[in-house]
């Protein structure tokens, strides 16, 4: 049985799943939190299923070590290529998530017969995860999928809310395999950071999907569910790097209002 007050472990290959990070801190405050950055590696939507998955494993060792009691793959593209291995991985050890599953979810209850776009890593698009998933579902939902490798390095580097994103994310949005879709999920925790540029290209009409939240309520209720939330004393946050990068840090104090200690601990090849 797992104790209620142990921490949580987050992990991405940059500051992509600190959308996510930040939203399961907003939405359960009492929580001590662990989030690793694989910032050697990132991003990872270019990286090989074989190289993801050595990686996820070297970092779920970190937080087993640390006997979290649930271990969220905060990234698409690792959720595609190692959310199974990882699971038999970790065994009993810990609950592992990854956020595909709730975004599924959440698209199955609100939009049975609807025409849903992706937009997400060459990793994550190339796996089909999202289209298989959806599929058997048996809800008439038609996927239409488009991978957008420059946005994720984009984000990286600090461009976004400037007519350099604006650009890019235009000349994505307006390809024919999103034409006539009615929501849009946000296959990569890098994008809801460009979520309200997103929104302004499609004046309403569109849904705009952001998996951060989504992800965030679900993990709250599977710890409801196991009455395994912390209810006590303020959460703590601890943040590992496999590199350290001085932007990684400039963007934890973005996203969580404070100074962090970074803690270096390398993945070796």
């Amino acid at each position: 049985m797992f104790d209620s007050a142990a921490p949580i472990g987050i992990f991405d290959s940059g500051i992509g799943g600190m959308t996510v990070a930040s939203a399961v801190t907003r939405l359960l405050p009492h929580e001590d939190t662990i989030y690793f950055g694989d910032t050697a590696h990132l991003p990872y939507g270019d990286k090989s299923t074989a190289a993801i998955q050595s990686y996820a494993i070297k970092i779920c060792n970190l937080f087993i070590q640390k006997e979290c009691k649930l271990i969220l793959i905060a990234c698409n593209s690792a959720s595609a290529a190692a959310f199974d291995l990882v699971k038999a991985y970790v065994g009993s050890k810990a609950k592992v998530m990854n956020v595909i599953d709730p975004v599924v979810d959440y698209v199955k209850e609100q939009y049975p017969g609807k025409t849903v776009g992706l937009i997400g890593t060459k990793q994550t698009v190339l796996s089909e995860v999202y289209n298989r998933k959806v599929s058997e579902l048996n809800k008439n939902i038609q996927l239409r999928s488009l991978a957008t490798p420059l946005l994720a390095p984009m984000i990286e580097e600090g461009f976004f809310d400037n007519n350099i994103s604006e650009k890019i994310i235009e000349a994505y949005l307006s390809d024919p395999t999103l034409a006539g879709i009615e929501a849009l999920i946000l296959g990569c925790t890098h994008y809801p950071l460009i979520k309200q540029q997103i929104a302004e290209y499609y004046q309403q009409p569109v849904a705009i999907l952001d998996s951060s939240e989504i992800v965030a309520r679900s993990l709250k209720a599977w710890l409801e569910q196991h009455y395994l939330l912390n209810s006590k004393g303020e959460g703590k946050r601890h943040f590992y790097v496999s590199d350290y990068t001085k932007s990684f840090e400039e963007s934890t104090r973005t996203f969580f209002g404070q100074h962090l200690k970074l803690e270096h601990y390398p993945l070796w090849e």
